[in-house]
């Protein structure tokens, strides 16, 4: 893959609009493990290298996380996730493919056992604006060190 163009030097009101979506999120979650847990979830289903890079080593800057990013794509078989985390990481899924189902009843109930009507907005902020972040990254031909 090579970069295609810098979006943010041709289109910067663009960039600009997406860090105030990117800042809202950062700044209502409070938990930023599973905050970065959930971009580089939906980053592995999009197949957006550079956000997965990035989102990792951020993940990473938090602590020693190595075992959750290598097992991430397989959560549901592994003991290593919190039910809040699991709960979180099935919405990021259903809401990424939201095409496929989307958000079944029992899924919303799961959720709302968790986080407040207020959060789950959060979440599908953070959810959305990652996804976004994806389609801008894939389209322009970004790449981890693209940008170096």
């Amino acid at each position: 893959m090579s970069l295609r163009f810098n979006y943010r030097a041709v289109n910067e009101q663009a960039f600009r609009a997406m860090m105030t979506l990117e800042q809202y999120g950062g700044g209502r979650i409070k938990d930023k493990v599973l905050y970065e847990l959930v971009k580089i979830r939906v980053s592995q289903i999009n197949g957006c290298a550079f956000c997965l890079d990035m989102h990792a080593k951020d993940l990473m800057k938090l602590g020693d996380y190595a075992d959750h990013i290598l097992l991430l794509s397989v959560w549901r078989e592994v003991p290593l996730f919190t039910d809040k985390e699991k709960a979180l990481l099935e919405l990021a899924e259903t809401v990424t493919l939201i095409s496929q189902a989307g958000v079944p009843a029992a899924l919303y109930d799961k959720v709302m056992e968790q986080i407040s009507q207020e959060e789950f907005v959060d979440w599908i902020m953070v959810i959305n604006t990652i996804n976004s972040w994806n389609r801008i990254a894939i389209s322009t031909g970004m790449y981890p060190g693209c940008f170096n």
